[in-house]
């Protein structure tokens, strides 16, 4: 399948017809064809964006809602070719495809009921001089959206569609990894009726990322920037954002703790474990990458939760299987590598620990203790760690003892002890007696620490994509000093 940019409207090859391919993870054999842009097409797309900026910033919010929720509806309608491409460019399984629509058919919803949102205010003035003095919101200008692979059509709508419904033009810079994926999600808008230029998609080969991404945050006409991936990378936009002067929005890294107190429910544990750990194999900035666990109870929760991570089935996406493909040879390897490390200094795995090709087995090792590489680095695949400590305090400190900052769960019949534990932990998202994999459009999502700054979802996200600008209707006559 050929996948083509998306500039002014219209569908274009990358200068002098480059192309880059993009294989299936599990069949290695090809998954898309698509255009490698070079920075000029970069540049082509951001100027269109610009174009198109000056008469949709102008556009009404029922125009805008309009088209989103359209575009909602377009969108639930290609499920089957949303599923079919993110099983064919990252090895997804079916289940986890369908999800991908459904949420991210309701975040164009949602941003569309955010259109009547943009609100401002009247501020006392003391200056009599001064009839009204009002704090009202605008929109930014072009937005720069650079989107992540492991939940594409999610995370490929969210970096677009608030700041669509706030008034701005973007640019989707695709993943890689996916870029049938997000090219569909622009394809939608357009088939929606959004404008030529208020929308672009530009794809790239791998080779090729730092310097169109540099290109599109350098143009002037860009100022707001949102990514979602690595903290490594994110490091890096963050810099170029600074050095440009770019806001920027930062959903970056996790290794988010599920902790599990001596008074939980252990059976509703273990269903909250499996889910957040082992959905889309663990490739989730959300996904569960620390189960820190009171001894006291440890044994019974590790029994439990081994025997149903060993029951899960790994294997051919396109099966009835829980567990895909992960999206590269190299991910895969890294988790033989993490359980190797860990067995070496002493942990024990309880359950899965096998690979075939790319696809890893629901792991569990238990006995994981700091100097383990899968006690610090994020592992984004189906290796997980028991991390046992002998109390709350402990648990605590466990819970904070990394870099990354964005998800985290608490298990305790006693809400209120829940309540206080959830609040010591440093997250930008927390859930009592529940995963730490949740979602929905309307809520603050973001981290803190490494895992990133600002905030994807609702009311929030507008203070992301607009201008805040002071007002004033004043006397002319007004008197002056001198």
């Amino acid at each position: 399948m050929d996948i083509a940019l998306l500039i002014d409207g219209e569908a274009r090859g990358a200068t002098a017809g480059a192309t880059y391919d993009r294989n299936d993870p599990f069949t290695g054999k090809l998954a898309t064809r698509a255009a490698a842009a070079t920075v000029a097409d970069a540049n082509a797309a951001v100027e269109a964006a610009a174009v198109a900026f000056r008469t949709w910033s102008r556009s009404s919010p029922a125009e805008r809602r309009g088209l989103l929720l359209k575009a909602a509806d377009i969108m639930d309608g290609k499920a089957g070719e949303f599923t079919r491409l993110m099983i064919e460019e990252i090895g997804a399984t079916a289940p986890w495809a369908g999800f991908n629509v459904m949420l991210a058919a309701n975040m164009l919803r949602e941003a569309g009921a955010m259109t009547t949102q943009i609100s401002g205010e009247v501020i006392p003035t003391n200056n009599p001089g001064v009839t009204l003095a009002m704090g009202i919101r605008q929109p930014a200008g072009v937005v720069l959206a650079i989107a992540p692979w492991n939940a594409p059509v999610i995370l490929g709508t969210r970096a677009v569609a608030m700041p669509l419904a706030c008034g701005n033009t973007v640019v989707l810079k695709a993943s890689e990894s996916c870029p049938g994926v997000h090219r569909l999600i622009a394809q939608c808008l357009n088939e929606a009726g959004l404008p030529k230029g208020v929308v672009n998609v530009v794809t790239n080969a791998p080779k090729d990322a730092p310097a169109v991404v540099e290109a599109l945050i350098a143009h002037p006409a860009v100022r707001r920037v949102n990514f979602t991936g690595s903290t490594a990378v994110g490091r890096r936009i963050g810099e170029l954002c600074g050095k440009h002067l770019k806001r920027v929005l930062l959903e970056l890294g996790g290794k988010a703790p599920l902790v599990i107190l001596d008074d939980a429910d252990v059976d509703a544990a273990v269903n909250a474990a499996v889910f957040g750990a082992f959905m889309n194999q663990g490739q989730i900035c959300m996904s569960t990458e620390r189960i820190i666990v009171d001894e006291k109870i440890a044994d019974a929760f590790v029994e439990k939760f081994a025997a149903r991570a060993a029951q899960l089935p790994a294997g051919d996406p396109r099966g009835h299987v829980v567990l895909g493909s992960l999206v590269s040879s190299q991910s895969a390897e890294k988790m033989d590598a993490l359980v190797a490390d860990a067995t070496k200094k002493g942990a024990k795995v309880r359950a899965g620990g096998k690979r075939t090709g790319t696809v890893v087995e629901a792991t569990v090792l238990d006995g994981v203790k700091p100097g383990m590489r899968i006690y610090e680095e994020e592992s984004f695949g189906p290796v997980k760690p028991v991390i046992r400590v002998k109390d709350e305090a402990e648990a605590i400190r466990v819970a904070n003892d990394t870099e990354y900052g964005l998800s985290a769960a608490v298990f305790s019949r006693d809400v209120q002890r829940a309540l206080r534990v959830a609040s010591e932990i440093q997250s930008g998202i927390c859930h009592i007696n529940g995963p730490t994999l949740n979602d929905e459009a309307q809520m603050p999502f973001g981290g803190v620490k490494d895992s990133g700054y600002g905030r994807f979802g609702g009311k929030a996200a507008i203070d992301e994509f607009t201008d805040l600008r002071w007002i004033t209707i004043e006397d002319p006559n007004q008197h002056y000093p001198f």
